[in-house]
Formats: structure tokens, sequence, C-alpha cells
């Protein structure tokens, strides 16, 4: 991991430290792992749920409707549907909102070689390039690729002004916001391999819950989506379906009272690592930064190295 300030100045790299305490796996590489471990036909791919309503006359049993036109009905419905979950509305009226930061995604190939400065500059991991509210996070990939998100306050409709259809005038567009900025660090951006894509950055309220519903609970992003600034989003989505399994498992026969177990653990953990990706949400797009950022892993090191000598 890796901050530089806009003009590529390097002002933390941890690439030599050694320091594996922030370990990452590819997201690709992570899902096929998984999928791999399941028995042939446990997923049902295509299947995009419409709607999910209760069944009248059995309590805890819900139906699901696909737009396949398929239905089918069940004792016990997780909704692990993502940030906008058909599943939530049976439990929560929340809806993620905007949290005034929009990103501009885009990729680079096979950087090394035809990306070199780009490359140079994202180093071997994570990248924060940071000048007041607007940031170049990214991360170089396994493959070689440097996957690349232009951060950056803005009102929620301001990608309406911008024809993303025109790639030549979306980039110049873009550029715009990174006026001033070092060559490289604009390259990430100005000499994207794919279509620049807009992406607003929603969240749930902090510390959103529900009262225990019969048959139903949440996991992932339908249950805590946050802004990706505490990088815990798949970490607490992993967790959650393991702590949901094993609650099964420890009230076998007893449905609600392994949802009331899990979700009485899920709460507070979400709610804590919500909190953590606000905070520095305000850190890495205050008026000073990369200031604040700097700091922040300083006083971790400080941290770190008082606990090793006690």
């Amino acid at each position: 991991m890796r901050i530089l300030d806009h003009t590529g100045a390097v002002l933390r790299d941890e690439a030599d430290s050694g320091d594996r305490g922030r370990p990452e796996v590819d997201r690709g590489q992570l899902r096929d792992l998984l999928i791999d471990s399941l028995p042939e036909g446990t997923i049902h791919w295509g299947s995009k749920v419409t709607a999910v309503r209760p069944v009248d006359d059995v309590a805890g049993r819900h139906e699901v409707a696909f737009a396949s036109g398929e239905t089918i009905t069940t004792d016990l419905l997780i909704g692990a549907d993502g940030a906008w979950s058909k599943v939530r509305p049976r439990v929560s009226d929340a809806r993620p909102a905007y949290t005034g930061i929009s990103f501009i995604e885009a990729d680079l190939f096979d950087a090394d070689a035809r990306h070199p400065a780009e490359a140079a500059a994202m180093g071997g991991g994570m990248l924060f390039a940071l000048r007041g509210e607007t940031g170049i996070l990214g991360h170089r990939e396994t493959d070689g690729s440097l996957h690349v998100y232009l951060g950056f306050t803005a009102a929620e409709d301001w990608a309406e002004s911008v024809d993303f259809g025109d790639s030549s005038a979306a980039t110049a567009t873009v550029l715009d916001r990174l006026d001033g900025w070092d060559d490289a660090l604009r390259g990430m951006i100005g000499n994207a391999d794919t279509p620049l894509t807009a992406r607003a950055i929603n969240a749930l309220p902090l510390g959103h819950s529900w009262p225990r519903v019969a048959g139903v609970t949440l996991l992932g992003d339908a249950a805590h989506v946050m802004s990706p600034f505490a990088g815990e989003g798949a970490n607490l989505a992993l967790y959650d379906g393991a702590l949901l399994a094993l609650a099964i498992a420890d009230h076998v026969g007893d449905t609600e009272a392994a949802l009331a177990a899990y979700e009485a653990d899920l709460f507070p953990r979400a709610a804590e690592a919500a909190a953590q990706s606000q905070e520095s949400m305000g850190i890495i797009f205050r008026e000073d930064s990369p200031k604040g950022l700097v700091e922040m892993f300083a006083a971790f090191d400080e941290q770190k190295a008082a606990t090793s000598g006690e």
C-alpha cells in the first residue's frame, strides 16, 4: 500500500516493510474458490428475484418470485442480494442513500508493458493518490492490470451532465478534475483501456438493524452496505455467512433462535465497520488530504510499536 500526493510524491510506501497485516485476494479468484467448493447444481444462475411476499397462512414462510415467472416458497429466506435487496423490505424500510462521493472506474491492461508510467505510480498493491476532496484509488491485479477509481465529492446527479457514450469527451471532462496532477496519475484515467464508468457511493444508515421477522434475515450488502473506505464489505459478507451457518447448526430445529443469535452478533459488528468506513471516507476526502490519511497510518505504526514493546 502506498500514499501519494497529487504531484506523485510518495508519502508512504509499505512495499518493503514486510507487513502482511492486510492480505488480499482477487475477487474473481475468491469467487471461483467458493463456487468450486459447492456441489454441482447448488447455484441456480440467471434466477433474478423480482418480488418477495409472506405466505399469509404460515408464519415465517415466504414466496419468492423470479423474472422467469417461476416461484418458490421457503421456511428460511436469507437476503444476500446486495445493496438494492428485494428481501430487505420484508424486515426494514431503510434504503441506501448517496454519501456525497462518486467514483469513475477504469482499467489499464498489461500495465507494465503498455502503461509503464502508470504501473510505476501504482506500485505493487493498493494506491491512494490524494488532493483535497479528489483522489485516485486503485490496486494492481494479479494478472498485471491496474484497477482504478477516481473519487471525488459531487452532487448526486453530476453524471447526468457527462456523455459517457462519447469516450473521448467523457475522458476530457473527467480529466478536468485532475488539472495540475502528475502525468502518470492523470494517465490512469486518460489512458484507460476500458470506457469510464460512473459509480455513486451509497450506504445504509449507520447502525442499521431491524426487528426479528419470522423466517427471514439478511447478510452482506443487503444488511449493511457501506462505503468502501474501511475495506470490510466483502470480509463482513463472508463472516456473516459463516456465523449464520454456525447459528443454524447450533440451533437445530429452532430457526428463530438461530436467526436471533445471528442478528445479535451482526448488528454491533456491522455498525462498528460502517462507522469506521464513514470516518475513513471523511479523512480521505477532506480539504487537507492526504495529510489525514498519512497521520492515521502513522498513528497505527505508533500503536503497533507500543504494543509490540509491551
